[in-house]
């Protein structure tokens, strides 16, 4: 059974810093590519960030510069380094894998079979 389970989130100032952490298990993260979505109240899901292995990276043009994804594939882990945080950034966070890609991470939704419960970011002051 696969399972992704996120964490990190949490209520923040804005300016401030968050690592959002994903655990997979139950399918080999290695050939998976990886992705971070948000869904902000009244948005559409949105993608953020995938990253496949080697290290292949896509980030969405709105938090280029501010957010860094990364993966640790010893610990079947993906991360999300969210720095100089904004109260547009205020969403829940899901990690999403899409196995079977080691080539370029998709930013479509559809390209992600597994998908975590999801993580709270609150960006207020």
């Amino acid at each position: 059974q696969v399972q992704l389970v996120e964490s990190g989130g949490g209520l923040v100032q804005p300016g401030d810093s968050l690592r959002l952490s994903c655990v997979a298990s139950g399918l080999t993260f290695r050939r998976c590519a990886m992705g971070w979505f948000r869904l902000a109240p009244g948005k559409e899901r949105e993608f953020v960030a995938g990253i496949t292995w080697p290290g292949s990276e896509l980030v969405v043009d709105s938090v280029k510069g501010r957010f860094t994804i990364s993966r640790d594939n010893w610990k079947n882990t993906v991360y999300l380094q969210m720095n100089d945080l904004k109260p547009d950034d205020t969403a829940d966070y899901f990690c999403a894998a899409d196995p079977d890609n080691v080539g370029l991470a998709s930013s479509t939704s559809k390209s992600y079979d597994y998908w975590g419960q999801g993580t709270q970011v609150t960006v207020s002051s």
